[in-house]
């Protein structure tokens, strides 16, 4: 007596186990999101600009008494303040890496900064999920607090800011 043995798997089988695999994967995929990881990186990288710019322009006031724009006040944009000529003065005194500049400016017109003659105030509108339902997401573009902040981190968000003040 002969037996046959067949070693191996039958093409429905293989199909079966493909399938399986490509639901798991599309699963997997959807909760990963890269998009919102990138939007995360993005933020988190725009987070320890903002901070090292507070940082630096706080030191550059310790130092010198006054703020780089002097005894007014200072509304605009991270790259209305590099146009200024004040991001060279921080690098000069050592307050900022020589690189800040370049690689921050793809951001500089998501960042706003605003201040005063011994204030100042940084922020940015995150793109991300995480971010917008961070605490420091609550103020308004001026640093003002928002009323609604729950609405920051909505499916439809209200415009709000993520600040270092």
């Amino acid at each position: 007596m002969k037996l046959n043995k067949k070693l191996g798997f039958t093409l429905v089988e293989l199909l079966v186990v493909i399938g399986i695999l490509g639901i798991l994967a599309a699963g997997l995929l959807a909760t990963i999101d890269p998009f919102e990881q990138l939007k995360k990186g993005r933020d988190a990288t725009l987070r320890n600009t903002v901070a090292e710019l507070h940082d630096a322009i706080t030191r550059y006031n310790a130092d010198t008494g006054s703020m780089p724009w002097g005894e007014s006040t200072y509304n605009g944009s991270m790259s209305e303040f590099a146009a200024g000529g004040y991001i060279s003065t921080l690098v000069a005194l050592g307050e900022l890496k020589s690189g800040f500049w370049e690689a921050a400016k793809g951001n500089g017109s998501r960042v706003v900064l605003g201040g005063g003659v011994d204030a100042i105030t940084i922020c940015f509108n995150p793109e991300s999920k995480a971010v917008r339902a961070d605490q420091n997401t609550k103020w308004d573009s001026t640093g003002g607090a928002l009323v609604d902040t729950v609405g920051c981190a909505s499916a439809a968000p209200i415009t709000c800011y993520w600040c270092v003040m």
